[in-house]
Formats: C-alpha cells, structure tokens, sequence
C-alpha cells in the first residue's frame, strides 16, 4: 500500500485542531476514501466497499458544498492542500 506523505503531514498540523471542524472531518474522509480506492484495486468485487465508497463520497461532497458556501477562501485553501478536484456547481 503506497503512502502518501502530504497526507501524514497535515494529519501532524489537524491534531492539534478542532476535530468537530469541517477541514478535519472532510481530512478524514479523504483518507478513508483513498484506502477504499486502494482496497478496490485488488478487489474489484467487494460490492459492500463499493457502497461504503459512494456513501463516503456523498459525505464529503456535502461537506465540502457546505464549506464552499460558508467560506471560499478556506475551500480553496484546502482543496489545493488535499489534492482533490473542486465540486461541480449546478
């Protein structure tokens, strides 16, 4: 399993954070997203991963939605930070 060292970085910076804030839980789902990613990989069949990887995707985009409309600035800044795509606005 390849480890990425960004992700240990912040994981240092948010300790000493809020754990209840948005930046941290969105932090938490990314790694949790990765790891299943990673886990479906190697198997392909493993339907209850595959529901559990949609439900964590929906969180985080409501997550992130949510962010975006309370403060741009702190989206942005952690969407470059985590290294994912913006969300796609209807």
């Amino acid at each position: 399993m390849k480890k990425n060292s960004f992700i240990s970085v912040i994981s240092d910076e948010k300790k000493e954070e809020n754990k209840g804030s948005v930046e941290f839980q969105v932090f938490c789902f990314t790694n949790k997203i990765r790891r299943l990613t990673l886990h479906l990989e190697l198997h392909k069949k493993d339907y209850s991963s595959q529901r559990g990887l949609r439900k964590t995707l929906g969180k985080r985009q409501r997550l992130l939605a949510y962010l975006l409309k309370i403060n741009g600035v702190r989206y942005k800044e952690l969407i470059s930070k985590l290294n994912i795509r913006e969300l796609k606005t209807r």
